[in-house]
């Protein structure tokens, strides 16, 4: 027993000192070499790993601001040294390495979502950078950058989002204002690559439109996600409502 409570003694005297062993030993680090950059979120290092960069989701090629992504990050760590910081899995189902990249101590995967290249992509579910993406995403939205700009459509002030039940993967649009409001050509988007398009729909004063999977008729009421499995993730994912130049109407996560 007095051995015990001297161990615990001595434990507790260098907590820190052990703490921070543990979180190294547990913490999977690679000091890397920065060889190509492909887009906004995937960069090749040494050996011609592929690396995809967590928690963000930028524009794909031929999209509004691929480009522009697609440069800053390569203005950053072009043939720089980064740290790879390796999450929950390590993988993705093409065989790509997935990633924080630190460079100078700064989360660049963080900058790219605080500077409009991207938005938050969390589809293995929240990790402990979340609430940091949340916030950048939020400060971004103030600046009215990139993919943050906000809609000057005039129905982007009546368009409101009354329900979001992702279990049942069905969300609902409420026209708050007295008069019609065209969504042609608006989309929703999920975090990821999912995308719905109203194509020539109009949303009647004070109405409501239900959107929701399957492949039965559209109507003014309701209109079909043709999709077979799902849309939105039950570990957490956000709604993305944008008008036909692609500036954001609003946005909504769980």
């Amino acid at each position: 027993m007095l051995i015990g409570i001297l161990i615990l003694i001595l434990f507790a005297l260098n907590y820190k000192f052990v703490n921070n062993a543990v979180i190294e030993f547990v913490n999977d680090y690679e000091e890397v070499n920065v060889e190509r950059i492909i887009d906004g979120d995937t960069i090749v290092v040494g050996n011609n790993t592929h690396v995809r960069l967590l928690g963000i989701n930028t524009p794909e090629k031929g999209e509004e601001y691929y480009s522009e992504a697609r440069n800053f990050l390569e203005s950053i760590i072009l043939n720089k040294t980064v740290r790879l910081e390796y999450g929950k899995e390590k993988y993705d189902r093409y065989g790509r390495e997935l990633a924080y990249v630190i460079y100078k101590g700064k989360n660049v995967n963080l900058e790219i979502v605080d500077e409009g290249y991207a938005n938050f992509y969390f589809p293995s579910g929240k990790d402990k950078y979340y609430s940091q993406f949340m916030k950048n995403w939020k400060h971004c939205i103030g600046n009215n950058k990139y993919l943050c700009e906000k809609s000057d459509d005039k129905c982007s002030e009546c368009i409101e989002l009354k329900l979001f039940d992702y279990k049942n993967q069905e969300i609902v649009f409420y026209n708050k204002c007295n008069f019609e409001c065209s969504m042609k050509e608006w989309t929703i988007k999920d975090e990821g690559r999912k995308k719905f398009s109203f194509e020539n729909f109009v949303l009647g004063k004070n109405g409501e439109v239900k959107i929701a999977l399957g492949n039965g008729t559209n109507s003014k009421d309701i209109l079909f996600w043709k999709r077979k499995d799902y849309v939105w993730t039950l570990t957490g994912d956000t709604l993305f409502l944008r008008d036909e130049k692609g500036r954001l109407v609003l946005w909504g996560s769980y």
